[in-house]
């Protein structure tokens, strides 16, 4: 199963899990998503009425969680920890996971002095373990691990839950394609249409070149057709020929007998 495909089938069981659940059993539901190895994308669940009336109650950390999970980061955790729930090491795991897409969305080569900083970790191994363990085994990511530049080459990265701020950017991107798309569309429809006239020309003079060869073709036939009658009446007349030879023919004269 790809993870597209698992990814969809999480986030409805989580949704549909959410949505039957309030208070603190909607807070263990949150609990369980945040934490599932194969789970990346959580704003559908975010999106579940049930989750917004955590607001304002004892529970609305868990709803800050699953909001952090959603768009946040590591260095997001920690300059909030003290206004959400502690983070099991399933969760830890994941929000660095997470972290390490939200760099992959700006950027393709990655240095390993920036991944240490924002994930935490101390040494190169520990960095490498990590890129590859629990994030190209998992299928999230793939890339190059270039040692000598000490860097993380992303060739592939999966996409994150869009944050709030860029939709907008993200709306005008899609309109602009739509324009574009449009005005191709267009374009193809017009070299369409002006094919369908030199094609249609084209027929037309072939039509009119194979009418005229036919013209020539009876003109000619008639004509050698005519000559051929003409012959044939010379040839026929009795004596014709006969006549011409004896006019043209010299006589002999004839020797007296001794």
């Amino acid at each position: 199963m790809d993870l597209e495909q698992k990814q969809a089938e999480l986030i409805e069981h989580f949704v549909g899990q959410a949505s039957k659940n309030k208070g603190s059993s909607l807070a263990s539901v949150i609990i369980d998503a945040t934490s599932h190895p194969s789970l990346f994308a959580f704003s559908e669940i975010l999106a579940v009425p049930n989750i917004a009336e955590l607001q304002g109650t004892e529970h609305s950390m868990y709803m800050d969680l699953l909001r952090l999970f959603a768009h946040g980061t590591w260095s997001d955790y920690k300059s909030n920890a003290g206004c959400l729930p502690s983070l099991a090491l399933d969760q830890i795991l994941k929000l660095k996971q997470l972290t390490l897409l939200t760099l992959a969305e700006s950027s393709k080569v990655l240095p390993y002095d920036q991944l240490m900083q924002e994930l935490d970790v101390t040494n190169v191994r520990e960095l490498e373990d990590f890129l590859i363990n629990e994030c190209m085994y998992a299928g999230i990511v793939r890339g190059k691990l270039d040692q000598l530049q000490r860097c993380f080459e992303v060739q592939f990265a999966a996409g994150r839950d869009p944050r709030p701020e860029q939709l907008g950017s993200m709306i005008q991107t899609l309109s602009n394609w739509l324009a574009t798309s449009d005005n191709l569309l267009l374009s193809i429809q017009e070299k369409i249409k002006w094919a369908d006239t030199m094609s249609e020309l084209d027929k037309k003079h072939r039509k009119e070149v194979e009418d005229k060869v036919e013209e020539v073709k009876k003109s000619l036939t008639h004509k050698a057709d005519v000559d051929f009658r003409g012959h044939e009446e010379i040839y026929s007349e009795p004596g014709g020929v006969m006549d011409f030879e004896d006019r043209v023919r010299p006589k002999r004269r004839r020797h007296p007998l001794p």
